[in-house]
């Protein structure tokens, strides 16, 4: 079944080897930067949530530049220099010591992100077909995963909020980790220059960012992504650590478990779900994972109303509820990008995979500002009917885009090199 799934090329599969390695750093630092920021530096729940909130803003800034440089020079030119200034930028969490240096860091961080998710699809979309491209990103994301789990379970081995150097040590551990994703593209000179032939004149008059949002399917997929985004990922590093330390009361070991739970639902499962997507409809698995990530949600908030009542239970509940999220995360992590590249021209592909990745940007602004007060009141329950309402939102939406595509676009019909592509289906 691996084997099934890896890309021909072997250069994208050296790319995903680089998404392995990376992720092992960024798991050593996924679900706890705000509790670092507040229990070990000291900064209140209201000023952490804004420096995190911060660092979506200037990406969400940044990730239209990064798009148009990606279409004008190649993705190679704009992923090498982000991936050596996110290495800086994480590697300087380290030295964090008060509010205005958190800002900082999370400013040069920001600006090395802002263009690396957008260059590395770009990259593997070039490396691939229509036909494989689903699987090779849920390939991908499930190596991500793999990667995060191992360095989660490292660092809940390691992190005591008593001893800051255990903090420290593993954001210098998350720095290294950005150079290796370089240098492998640095063994790959042919990989990720420009798609788009001729003169750049020629190619920027093919259109912009503006083309792309009158691609009215595409803006569908788009605000079907914020709101899923905003009351499900966004609320990962806030909003889930934040509700399961201080509502449920479980230890941040606990969280690294969970952690450890999400990945392994995702390494077991991601291979099973991408054979059985194949050949079946895209908007209907997204409006699926809508319904995953509400039903995760309920089951946090029932770890909640346990509490410290049956501490066992409660443990229990936070783990259960990150398995089930990465039980939809796995149908999310295939289709998304294979959708927005199925959308998306050569020409214009750097943008449209500017313009997903801005999802991210801007629920991550939203998610961490407000997760803090609403987690604060009424114990949590807000929060809990929030983010399990944007979910449910989400699988509507999802289900109104099926009628703007075609059936090779939604993935119920497979494309082949001798069949023409069907026309989109009317509205």
């Amino acid at each position: 079944m691996l084997r099934r799934a890896l890309p021909r090329r072997p250069e994208a599969r050296r790319m995903l080897l680089g998404t392995l390695l990376s992720a092992v750093g960024r798991g050593l630092t996924l679900p706890f930067l705000f509790i670092y920021l507040t229990d070990v530096r000291g900064l209140t729940d209201a000023r952490a949530g804004l420096v995190i909130g911060w660092y979506g803003a200037v990406t969400l800034a940044l990730s239209p530049l990064g798009g148009t440089l990606i279409d004008r020079f190649g993705a190679r030119r704009v992923v090498l220099p982000c991936l050596l200034i996110e290495a800086v930028g994480t590697g300087s969490l380290a030295l964090v010591d008060s509010t205005a240096s958190a800002f900082l860091v999370m400013t040069v961080i920001a600006v090395g992100s802002s263009a690396i998710w957008s260059g590395q699809n770009t990259i593997l979309a070039s490396l691939t077909d229509d036909g494989e491209r689903q699987r090779v990103f849920g390939l991908n994301f499930a190596l991500l995963n793999l990667g995060i789990g191992i360095g989660g379970l490292t660092s809940g081995a390691i992190i005591d909020t008593s001893r800051p150097v255990t903090f420290q040590t593993i954001y210098l551990l998350d720095a290294v980790s950005y150079l290796m994703p370089a240098l492998i593209l640095l063994t790959l000179p042919g990989v990720g220059h420009r798609l788009a032939a001729g003169p750049v004149g020629e190619r920027l008059s093919a259109g912009g960012y503006l083309t792309v949002l009158r691609d009215r399917p595409f803006r569908r997929l788009v605000i079907f992504g914020l709101v899923l985004t905003t009351c499900g990922y966004a609320q990962i590093e806030v909003g889930f650590a934040a509700y399961a330390v201080r509502v449920v009361e479980v230890s941040p070991r606990v969280v690294a478990w969970a952690l450890a739970g999400n990945t392994v639902m995702i390494v077991l499962a991601q291979l099973l779900v991408i054979r059985r997507m194949e050949g079946r409809s895209r908007t209907a698995a997204l409006a699926v994972v809508g319904a995953v990530f509400a039903l995760a949600w309920l089951v946090l908030g029932a770890a909640g109303v346990v509490g410290t009542s049956n501490a066992l239970l409660a443990a229990l509940g936070v783990v259960a509820c990150s398995a089930i999220f990465g039980f939809g995360e796995t149908l999310l992590s295939p289709v998304m990008p294979a959708l927005t590249n199925a959308l998306a021209t050569d020409e214009l592909r750097g943008r449209y995979n500017a313009m997903s990745s801005m999802i991210f940007g801007i629920s991550g602004v939203i998610g961490p500002v407000t997760a803090g007060p609403l987690i604060g009141a009424a114990d949590g329950k807000i929060w809990v009917i929030a983010v399990v309402s944007g979910c449910l939102i989400a699988s509507l939406v999802a289900l109104s885009l099926r009628r703007l595509l075609n059936p090779t676009q939604d993935g119920r019909q497979l494309l082949t090199p001798s069949s023409p592509e069907p026309a989109p289906t009317p509205a």
